[in-house]
C-alpha cells in the first residue's frame, strides 16, 4: 500500500506568507524610553531617600506616569498581514479584516474608515509635516535640471518614483494591501475593538492614590 508524497496541509497549519508586518514610530519609541528612564531615576530616588509621605507620592506618580507614557509612546503599533490589520492605539486594540476596511485618509493625522463609516486613528503612524516638506525638497532636487543620472561621471542614485515621507510610505503600503486583499474570502469578518484595561487600570489606581495623598496635605 502506497501513500501520497504530499499530504494536504491542515487548516490549522499557519501559512508563512501571513506573517505580520509591524509598523511603529521610531521617534515615539525613543522618546518613550527616554521619558521612562528619567521617571524611573527620579521616582526610585524619591522612594529610597524620601521621607514622610514622599515615597508614597512618588509611587503613586509612577503608577500614573509609567502606563500613560508607555501607552502613548511604546504601545502604538500596526500589525498587518494578508488577512487583517490590527491597530494598537494607546487605549484600544482594533482588529479589522481587510474586507471591512473602506479607506485610509492622511491629513494632519492618519485615519482608517470601516464600511460602516466609523473612523479609527492610526497612532503608530504619525503625520510629520516636516518630513513631508523634506521629501518634497528631495523630489524637487531630483527633478531639477542637471541632477539626473548620466549627467555627471559619477551621478548619485535617483530614487524610483516620487519621494515620500516615511509615514506616507507606510500608508501607501497599507493601501496596496487593502486593494489586493479586500476581496479575498479569507479577509472577511467583523471589526473588533478591545479596551486596553492593562493600561487603564494601573493608571486609574495610581491617580486615585495620588489624589488621596494630596488631599491629606
Amino acid at each position: 500500500m502506497t501513500t501520497p508524497d504530499h499530504q494536504p496541509p491542515s487548516p490549522d497549519t499557519p501559512d508563512p506568507q501571513y506573517k505580520d508586518r509591524a509598523y511603529r514610530s521610531p521617534s515615539g519609541v525613543a522618546g518613550g524610553v527616554l521619558l521612562l528612564a528619567i521617571a524611573g531615576w527620579l521616582g526610585i530616588d524619591a522612594l529610597v531617600t524620601g521621607e514622610g509621605r514622599t515615597p508614597w507620592v512618588s509611587l503613586a506618580t509612577l503608577l500614573v506616569l509609567v502606563p500613560l507614557v508607555s501607552a502613548f509612546t511604546l504601545r502604538p503599533a500596526v500589525h498587518a498581514n494578508e488577512r487583517r490589520m490590527r491597530i494598537r492605539n494607546p487605549f484600544r486594540v482594533i482588529t479589522m479584516p481587510w474586507g471591512t476596511v473602506e479607506a485610509f485618509r492622511s491629513g494632519y493625522s492618519n485615519e482608517v474608515f470601516d464600511k460602516a463609516g466609523t473612523k479609527y486613528q492610526v497612532w503608530a503612524v504619525p503625520v510629520s509635516l516636516r518630513a513631508r516638506k523634506r521629501a518634497a525638497r528631495k523630489e524637487a532636487r531630483a527633478d531639477a535640471p542637471g541632477t539626473r543620472r548620466g549627467r555627471s561621471p559619477h551621478p548619485a542614485p535617483v530614487p524610483e518614483g516620487p519621494v515620500r515621507a516615511q509615514g506616507d510610505q507606510i500608508i501607501d503600503e497599507l493601501r496596496e494591501l487593502l486593494e489586493a486583499r479586500a476581496g479575498d474570502p479569507r479577509a472577511q469578518g467583523e471589526v473588533s475593538v478591545r479596551w486596553a484595561y492593562e493600561v487603564m487600570a494601573p493608571a486609574a489606581a495610581g491617580a486615585v492614590l495620588l489624589a488621596i495623598l494630596l488631599s491629606l496635605g
